[in-house]
């Protein structure tokens, strides 16, 4: 998403400004809000994009950076493995004393689909694993996208028969 693109901020990563092409790959759309990063300067802005996406240090600092996007994606990673936006799981996880810890994974996936199965369950693992670290409440400790991006095409082994009984909180700690 950035690496490359450097030093612009999309500010809008939602689940509305995401099409699909005939192939179904998806594309970010909608750079009305997007932004140039200026290296020398403190960056701060007014508010732009869709609530429920915003970094939760954006409210106190009104600065972005590469890492307001990155819990952007987190969200809406979340949200697609979900079937509905993440907010109420989010707020309750950051709650260390939080029952949502003790959540199994399959219980917060979309209800709609089946069960994934064998290797696709060692993928939604992965993919909620990376979700999770984009949400880091410190911006420092979260990913950038250019390690997002390793991490999916170069995935570490996971064991699939954890499935079933893996918790949010172990997929937070890791």
């Amino acid at each position: 998403m950035h690496h490359g693109c450097s030093p612009i901020l999309h500010r809008d990563i939602s689940s509305k400004n995401i099409l699909f092409n005939l192939e179904c790959k998806a594309h970010i759309s909608d750079f009305g809000t997007a932004k140039f990063l200026k290296p020398s300067s403190s960056n701060w802005t007014s508010f732009a994009g869709t609530f429920g996406y915003v970094a939760p240090e954006f409210a106190y600092t009104m600065k972005i950076n590469e890492k307001c996007d990155v819990y952007r994606f987190g969200v809406l990673t979340l949200e697609i493995i979900m079937g509905q936006h993440p907010g109420d799981l989010i707020t309750s996880l950051s709650s260390t004393s939080s029952a949502a810890y003790n959540s199994p994974l399959k219980d917060v996936l979309d209800q709609r689909l089946p069960h994934p199965s064998n290797s696709d369950a060692e993928k939604v693992i992965l993919i909620a694993r990376i979700a999770f670290a984009c949400l880091s409440e410190s911006p420092s400790s979260r990913p950038t996208m250019e390690q997002v991006s390793k991490a999916i095409v170069m995935p570490k082994t996971l064991p699939m028969d954890q499935f079933h009984i893996i918790t949010l909180g172990q997929l937070l700690k890791d």
